[in-house]
């Protein structure tokens, strides 16, 4: 079902960055949240995406590798070099290209002058593209139950990021419409991920366990180096680790029930 899956990828991503808009919108009528809300908000994302990382990227891929070599521990190997892949692509990207955390600051590279506003905008679409892309491979197998888990894991996770993202260019000087409005186009940034894992995975099928293990390392390096520090940076540890942990564990039990 070739075309099937592309098709399926498309919509399962455009879904799941419609999440980003919908949790800006509570911004038209709250001005800010506490930061100890914000910790579990962040860290809800975070466990969130680590579930759907692990249930729905490593294992489907580990055994979509076991399935085509025929040995656990070399389906083992290819999605690990996968995960390396897709970790080191999000490492290079961190490194050159010029954006800013709102917690964090700037990071990557110095030769481009841009407006503040937009290095916020690469600074999300560089989170963005992983979770489009790990939404676009999870259609791309035989079980798209995988593509519907990680759509609506990705989709709940981007409400809360969405609000954080949306309140925190309030906070930056930004109208509630512009700061509406670019959290809904850097949500858009998964459409194009979802995309490009779909038509990768649907015309070369034998890289399907290989993709998964990148998009899941792209998602790890996501939550580890960014989610999960910037939930603990606003002085409130254990908040964002009670959200991890329940964002983990509703992550869990949806992509079971999805079979």
């Amino acid at each position: 079902m070739p075309a099937s899956s592309i098709y399926l990828g498309i919509i399962g991503s455009l879904i799941a960055s419609l999440g980003t808009g919908l949790g800006a919108l509570p911004t038209l009528f709250i001005k800010r949240i506490t930061p100890h809300a914000q910790g579990i908000m962040l860290g809800f994302g975070a466990g969130v995406m680590l579930a759907a990382t692990a249930f729905s990227l490593i294992i489907p891929g580990i055994e979509a590798a076991d399935e085509a070599l025929g040995n656990n521990i070399t389906a083992a190997l290819v999605i690990t070099t996968g995960i390396i892949l897709g970790g080191v692509f999000l490492w290079l990207s961190h490194q050159y290209f010029p954006h800013e955390h709102f917690f964090k600051g700037r990071e990557g590279s110095d030769l481009i002058n841009l407006k503040r506003v937009w290095l916020f905008v690469i600074a999300i679409a560089i989170h963005n593209f992983p979770e489009g892309l790990a939404v676009g491979v999870g259609f791309g197998g035989e079980n798209i139950a995988n593509g519907i888990a990680l759509t609506a894991g990705i989709f709940l996770q981007n409400i809360p990021e969405g609000l954080v993202v949306s309140l925190s260019l309030l906070s930056e000087g930004y109208s509630k419409r512009q700061a509406i409005l670019i959290s809904a186009f850097t949500g858009l940034v998964e459409l194009v991920g979802g995309i490009v894992g779909a038509i990768a995975v649907t015309i070369a099928q034998p890289v399907l366990p290989i993709a998964m293990g990148f998009a899941a390392g792209a998602m790890l390096f996501v939550i580890c180096d960014e989610i999960i520090p910037e939930s603990n940076r606003l002085g409130y540890e254990k908040a964002g680790t009670i959200g991890v942990m329940a964002g983990f564990i509703l992550m869990m039990f949806l992509d079971v029930s999805l079979g």
